[in-house]
């Protein structure tokens, strides 16, 4: 089973130097409205190869409009996206389901089927995409429930027998089904407490450094993006405001991000992870 570290021992992400790491998806000149509301004007924004990305903004903007728009359950009005290198207006059928089996997504409730157990919930990827024995369907099962931290009873439990907790886990397990390259989170840490969404934090890290994988992580959770996020990006009025790491936020002067990460919860945020550091 994967081991994750001490929530007190994890440190500040930052960016290390030296050249970026290639866009694993590109957005440019993004435009998305629904009726006459205009929700993205002119976005652009590049996520990085094997980096954890949270993408932050004001409630009611858009940010998980974002990730839908990727996935191709929002149409765009105009705009690219590219993913792996291939513009998703150019795919074929055959080829844009060969890049949807590349990405998880774990959506902010969960979205398990309720009539389902964890394990089969995590078998339905697999099911439709791949042809495997039941026993490889189940071994399968059990190896991502117990990569998520479950217990192997979790297996034949339904949703509606889960903690909140649990429910983001089995979502996750169902999410790295297809052993993904990118993962969308969206609002991952809504609803659990303070000591749960700290080790789901640590857990998604965990997973990206073991799994290699690319991680875009919609949020609003500040500890999120003080102790999971490699960078973070800004959404403000459709558009992006600012990127960069946690440190390069905290020296922004645009009004939103100061009263964001400079308000009483953020200066708390970053006072604990200070003396976290300095332990």
């Amino acid at each position: 089973m994967l081991t994750e570290p001490a929530q007190a021992e994890r440190p500040t992400r930052e960016h290390t130097s030296g050249p970026a790491p290639e866009a694993i998806i590109r957005v440019r000149d993004l435009v998305v409205g629904f009726g006459s509301k205009i929700v993205m004007k002119g976005l652009d924004l590049d996520i990085r190869r094997g980096e954890i990305l949270g993408f932050v903004g004001p409630s009611g903007q858009g940010k998980s409009v974002l990730t839908r728009t990727i996935l191709g359950l929002v149409p765009k009005r105009s705009g690219q996206i590219t993913v792996f290198g291939e513009d998703v207006d150019g795919l074929t059928p055959t080829r844009r389901r060969q890049i949807e089996q590349r990405w998880g997504v774990l959506f902010q409730q969960g979205a398990l089927f309720s009539a389902l157990t964890v394990k089969q919930n995590i078998q339905m990827p697999m099911r439709e995409h791949l042809n495997l024995s039941e026993r490889l369907l189940d071994e399968f099962a059990r190896l991502k429930i117990e990569m998520v931290g479950l217990k192997p009873d979790a297996a034949d439990k339904l949703p509606s027998e889960l903690s909140g907790g649990m429910i983001k886990r089995a979502a996750l397990a169902r999410s790295l089904a297809l052993d993904p390259e990118i993962l969308f989170l969206d609002e991952p840490t809504s609803g659990l407490d303070p000591i749960g969404a700290g080790e789901f934090d640590d857990l998604v890290a965990t997973l990206k450094q073991t799994l290699g994988l690319t991680v875009f992580m919609v949020t609003h959770d500040m500890d999120s993006l003080y102790t999971a996020c490699d960078r973070i990006a800004a959404l403000g009025d459709g558009q992006i405001i600012a990127q960069g790491t946690i440190s390069e936020m905290l020296e922004n002067d645009h009004p939103w991000l100061r009263s964001y990460f400079h308000g009483k919860r953020g200066r708390a945020v970053v006072a604990s992870g200070a003396r976290h550091a300095a332990a």
